[in-house]
């Protein structure tokens, strides 16, 4: 194993011209080991890289001089990337990502991770981020890990051992994150609206960001919860110390809440070190479609760009601008669609930032989510169930709960098309 200079990590030998890497997605990044990487780019030869959801700004356009970059949607920091015409988006699910490198229809000559101090039988934990990694370790021909103990000890996935490390940098760096969300009146209101439709005994899954954190905070008077997730957050924290997720109900995980990304606060990451009350689980698991069947009264919560009016879900692009990905969602809503009990939530605000309705007459960016796969759509002025309706009333209802100042519009395009 070779052991690299903090002060100065040479990636050269170890990156090859022509490689493809990998990193993990959030807290996952090696940050160390990813600005060597751009700070060498040029003395590499030319190397690609594959890209999930970014928190840091570090990979930035011009960067694109050496760096090949694909990604599975605009998410996080790789925004920018996607906007400014530099980031290849692979349409994929987030749990197709995995059997793509197994099945080696992905790529990955260098895994570089960020994990803890190896445990006492010389094993490291994945950390912050298990996903996809295990398949990427297993397909690289080199395995570059940043290793520092601010990054937490997380269960429930296969250790790697430290023989399988090519090369160690060791740091003190803390794992990348988010900061707690500022949550306004619209944001409340929503989760008001999804708080009343989750029963207890659910079992929940939401997305990262600051709705959905929002969204479980107004799970406080709930009880006996589950989580199955993509993400475990700061959010899922609180619910979990205040005695609400305790996942009692689960038919399997039972006791345990079940998620492939850990990404929050200095406090989450202390929280999940070692806590056998959290597993993170390859994508693999946590978003097969065999594992999520087993799983009733599952709710899928999860965000968008836009709705259209018979309820297909755009969660990738407004017009032009990428916005987002696929990630899982369509995944646990497909799940949740069909689960006994459970039921596929999109949460979103009635108005974008721009003053523009994100209830649409037409989607301007493609189908992350089709229609027959979406329960109930909220914003803050209300829940529209579109379980059973045609689609007259599924019109009717997403429009009722549209910002009231776009409502006239969206029936006027009813009625200009002949729908109503």
């Amino acid at each position: 194993m070779q052991r690299l200079d903090p002060a100065a990590p040479a990636l050269r030998g170890l990156i090859r011209p022509g490689d493809r890497i990998l990193w993990g997605q959030a807290a996952g990044e090696p940050p160390t080991l990813v600005e060597a990487l751009v700070d060498q780019r040029a003395a590499l030869g030319g190397v690609s890289v594959l890209l999930g959801t970014g928190l840091a700004a570090t990979l930035r356009p011009e960067h694109a001089d050496h760096i090949a970059m694909q990604g599975i949607g605009g998410l996080g920091t790789t925004r920018a990337l996607a906007n400014a015409g530099v980031l290849d988006i692979l349409p994929l699910h987030g749990g197709q990502v995995g059997r793509m490198l197994a099945e080696g229809r992905l790529r990955c000559d260098v895994a570089l991770l960020m994990l803890p101090p190896a445990g006492p039988d010389g094993a490291h934990s994945l950390g912050c981020t298990v996903d996809y990694m295990d398949m990427a370790v297993a397909q690289a021909r080199t395995v570059i890990a940043e290793v520092s103990p601010r990054v937490p000890c997380t269960l429930g996935h296969a250790a790697i051992p430290a023989a399988r490390l090519d090369a160690v940098l060791e740091t003190d760096r803390a794992p990348l994150g988010t900061r707690p969300p500022r949550i306004g009146e619209a944001g409340r209101r929503i989760a008001a609206h999804v708080a009343a439709l989750v029963a207890d005994s659910s079992t929940i899954q939401v997305g990262l960001g600051e709705l959905p954190e929002a969204i479980l905070d107004g799970f406080a008077a709930h009880r006996d919860l589950g989580l199955h997730s993509g993400i475990f957050g700061d959010a899922a924290m609180r619910l979990l110390r205040a005695g609400v997720l305790t996942n009692a109900r689960k038919p399997i995980d039972a006791g345990v809440s079940v998620a492939t990304t850990a990404v929050g606060t200095a406090a989450l990451y202390d929280f999940v070190h070692r806590n056998p009350a959290v597993a993170l689980r390859p994508c693999g698991y946590t978003h097969a479609d065999a594992v999520l069947a087993r799983l009733p009264r599952l709710v899928a919560i999860n965000a968008a760009a836009e709705v259209d009016l018979t309820g297909q879900v755009n969660a990738e692009q407004a017009g032009r601008a990428v916005v987002g990905g696929i990630g899982g969602q369509a995944d646990f809503a497909r799940a949740a669609s069909r689960s006994p009990g459970g039921c596929s939530v999109i949460a979103l605000p009635a108005l974008a930032s721009t003053g523009g309705t994100r209830i649409v007459h037409r989607l301007s960016g493609p189908v992350t989510t089709p229609r027959a796969d979406v329960d109930v759509v909220v914003t803050e002025h209300g829940a529209a169930d579109l379980r059973g309706c045609g689609l007259a009333e599924r019109r009717r209802r997403l429009i009722g709960i549209a910002a009231p100042e776009c409502r006239e519009a969206l029936e006027r395009a009813v009625r200009e098309e002949g729908e109503a």
